[in-house]
């Protein structure tokens, strides 16, 4: 009997289309997944602003940032995010030349075209800022976005994840993406046997934000198949952070074989795609097909020259069903109203500074 006759039945069919792809043919072409602003639009972002001028961003919604040439553009965008290759590059924001409001609400208008902010934190941040904070990992309550440190590749708690960058670190601090289908595709060839664990529940850390009535861990697949669509779960330290509480389960052997062939393969350069964020670049990024890096970076020593992002948490109008697994960690799984993360004390508010 040959070895392919006595291989483990792959868990599901390989992905097919667009959201499996790899990183190396699509950095030879750019012009797919990075749309340049022009001034028309950049004029219709203007106005806009102009329009919401006094509000409080927390209260804007798309009625009231109306963009007539880009918003149809912004709506193709977002099912190229939903349904296609899972990420595009919006250029030309002009945040050098305007201040961090301005900024903010241009920034804040252009994300409502693509979904509904969700808090990023017990703090209830809709508007999160992506800023070394002085913090280490090694404490199992900070967020590794809050240090200069790698984030490695992992998923956060929502449909599509955005970033603006307004400024850069002086060395490092670039924006890796691979295909998480392509992983999947990748892993159930080479190692059937391994890839089925990850169809299982695994313990996850909540890292100190934890929900009314919830354990400080929860479970969940780093894969599941639901309704005919295959969508990844994964922060790869929460996973194995989850092992501080006695009362998690122990990952096993081949638990940990399962999770570091997942993560070197979402590391591989035949894989992964690399890129800069430039002043003025928005990143929209689907959580479900996608999984996002950052490496580690040297700041300036200067306040206000350190690296600085924006990011925005967004549930996506004609989103993928879900299921009920993730409402554990995005509190439901309703189309348009899930993801975030909702604590006891959490007041929902648009902060303009890092907090």
């Amino acid at each position: 009997m040959n070895d392919a006759a006595t291989r483990p039945a792959i868990p599901r069919p390989l992905i097919e289309g667009p959201s499996a792809w790899f990183g190396p043919d699509l950095a030879k072409r750019p012009e797919e997944w990075v749309y340049t602003l022009s001034a028309i639009e950049l004029a219709e972002i203007d106005a806009a602003i102009q329009g919401i001028a006094g509000r409080d961003l927390a209260d804007i919604r798309r009625p009231h940032f109306p963009l007539p040439t880009l918003g149809p553009v912004l709506d193709r965008l977002r099912g190229d995010v939903l349904n296609g290759r899972g990420f595009v590059l919006l250029r030309g924001l002009p945040v050098a030349s305007h201040d961090i409001a301005w900024s903010a609400a241009a920034y804040w208008g252009i994300g409502t075209y693509f979904g509904n902010a969700r808090s990023q934190n017990a703090k209830g941040h809709l508007l999160g800022h992506v800023r070394d904070m002085g913090l280490s990992s090694k404490d199992p309550n900070v967020r590794i976005y809050q240090t200069t440190e790698r984030q490695n590749f992992h998923t956060d708690s929502c449909d599509i994840v955005c970033l603006l960058c307004l400024k850069t670190a002086r060395e490092g601090g670039l924006s890796s993406l691979t295909s998480s289908m392509t992983v999947y595709n990748v892993m159930a060839q080479r190692r059937p046997d391994l890839v089925r664990r990850l169809f299982q529940p695994l313990p996850t850390d909540r890292r100190g934000e934890v929900p009314v009535g919830k354990k400080p861990y929860f479970f969940t697949p780093v894969y599941n198949d639901y309704e005919g669509y295959l969508s990844a779960i994964y922060a790869p330290h929460y996973v194995r952070s989850s092992q501080r509480f006695p009362e998690a389960p122990r990952l096993t052997d081949d638990d940990l074989r399962a999770l570091d062939l997942f993560d070197s393969l979402a590391e591989d350069p035949a894989l992964r795609l690399d890129m800069e964020l430039r002043p003025g670049d928005i990143q929209f990024v689907h959580n479900h097909t996608i999984l996002h890096d950052r490496t580690a970076f040297v700041d300036w020593p200067e306040p206000e020259r350190k690296r600085h992002l924006l990011r925005l948490w967004l549930a996506a109008p004609g989103a993928r069903p879900l299921p009920e697994a993730y409402a554990e960690r995005y509190g439901s799984v309703t189309i348009g109203d899930r993801g975030g993360i909702i604590c006891k004390d959490t007041k929902l508010h648009a902060p303009l500074e890092p907090v």
